[in-house]
């Protein structure tokens, strides 16, 4: 099993002080169409995901919605997120590259649940390509913002530690899935 290897993220704060994300790094040994497939793959991501408490994906008013409640640790309550998707399949010069896109949005039929932050502001974008071997190449940019009264610090520091825990966690699942 090779390592993921990914440099610390570079930061750019936000008035909220708060950080948006730009991650470059590879996952080695996992091709870039089934690191897709796992990525988009919402039922998988329940079986090797632990933070995911609720995930689905409904569709409203002719829109593809996700829901996902994910796990925080005591004495913080659970966050959820209600977002779109899109994943497309792009040739740039011959090079194969996976965009995609995600960003919450507001739909009345998804309304908050007593008890859980509704994270209102998220938005992530992913591209990955082959890394001319077995591997792929990966840029993510990534933001959220959790609300609550959760510190800044806090969520930065489990930002910038558990966006690579993820992408070893992904890697795993990689070696895992089988469609």
């Amino acid at each position: 099993l090779s390592c993921v290897t990914f440099p610390l993220p570079t930061v750019f704060p936000q008035q909220s002080g708060l950080y948006e994300y730009k991650i470059f790094g590879g996952l080695a040994d996992c091709p870039p169409k089934l690191c897709v497939d796992v990525y988009m793959d919402l039922d998988f991501r329940k079986q090797w995901d632990q933070y995911v408490k609720e995930l689905y994906e409904k569709t409203y008013d002719g829109e593809k919605v996700i829901y996902w409640e994910v796990k925080y640790p005591f004495p913080l309550s659970n966050r959820d997120y209600v977002y779109v998707r899109e994943c497309r399949e792009m040739d740039i010069d011959g090079r194969k590259i996976w965009v995609v896109l995600a960003q919450s949005v507001s739909v009345p039929q998804c309304p908050e649940k007593p008890g859980i932050i509704r994270v209102k502001s998220y938005k992530q974008s992913l591209a990955i390509e082959s890394d001319g071997k077995t591997g792929s190449k990966v840029y993510m940019y990534y933001f959220d913002n959790p609300g609550g009264m959760i510190p800044s610090w806090l969520v930065n520091w489990a930002a910038k530690s558990g966006v690579p825990a993820f992408l070893k966690d992904m890697q795993k699942a990689c070696h895992n899935y089988s469609k």
